[in-house]
């Protein structure tokens, strides 16, 4: 009688841990093996090849948005459509201005983690800009054009948005950047995701292009496990391993 007494009582034990922790051993050992990556404004989603072939070499299962930067809308849904393709849980990475993006995509759920490279957190009900607002005005941000549209200047292109890349790769760069709607720069969050979410942060050591103390504000306030890496904001082109050792680490 004992022993089935003593028996029942760990079998309620067990049963009101795994209530309160809503502990699942299966979904526990299954394997995050689909990466999604959103880019960021004023450049397309193939910098990110380097960090694409390590991942891809290590077994994952990599997607590229090809997001237009129009608005956060747009942008979603174009996150919602790579999202909807995958056959298991993801891993999210948003650069830039795509972290913005994955904080409203990142609410899917197929989505089991964040991770944010060298890029915005807002929070629910905040844009882009109202971050932005906050420190000093970046360098090199053009007035809009004609139809809303922001573009990067030449003259600090290099040392700001392109930082530790070569002359050349800036140059191409610059020559082809895509642009950030005003639309999206003002467009606000609905939920963020980062507060349901398990949140990594990439933090560039030389970041001319988001202010840096916004960086740890905002990585502080998502509660982010944050990794310093060399380089500046396009940083997962210039040290590629590091960021997608960051990657890897959120899927396990």
């Amino acid at each position: 009688m004992k022993t089935t007494k003593n028996l029942n009582v760990a079998v309620a034990a067990a049963i009101l841990f795994t209530s309160l922790f809503n502990f699942n051993p299966v979904q526990a050992q299954t394997p995050v093996k689909n990466i999604v990556i959103v880019h960021g404004a004023f450049a397309d989603a193939s910098g990110w090849e380097s960090v694409y072939k390590i991942l891809v070499k290590d077994g994952y299962h990599v997607s590229l948005v090809q997001n237009p930067t129009s608005s956060l809308a747009e942008d979603v849904a174009a996150t919602n459509f790579v999202l909807d393709r995958q056959d298991g849980p993801v891993v999210l990475v948003g650069h830039s201005w795509g972290g913005t993006v994955i904080t409203e995509a990142g609410n899917a759920e197929k989505v089991k983690s964040l991770v944010y490279v060298a890029a915005f957190i807002p929070d629910a009900g905040e844009s882009t800009l109202a971050l932005v607002e906050k420190v000093a005005a970046p360098k090199g941000i053009l007035a809009p054009d004609a139809k809303g549209n922001v573009y990067l200047g030449k003259a600090t292109f290099q040392e700001t948005f392109a930082n530790g890349q070569t002359k050349e790769k800036s140059d191409f760069m610059f020559d082809s950047q895509i642009p950030l709607t005003v639309k999206s720069f003002t467009d606000k969050i609905t939920t963020a995701a980062w507060k349901n979410k398990p949140v990594y942060a990439v933090k560039p050591s030389n970041d001319e292009t988001i202010d840096m103390g916004l960086e740890d504000t905002m990585y502080k306030r998502a509660n982010a496990k944050v990794t310093q890496v060399k380089g500046g904001h396009t940083l997962f082109m210039t040290s590629p391993r590091e960021v997608a050792a960051v990657i890897e680490e959120a899927a396990k």
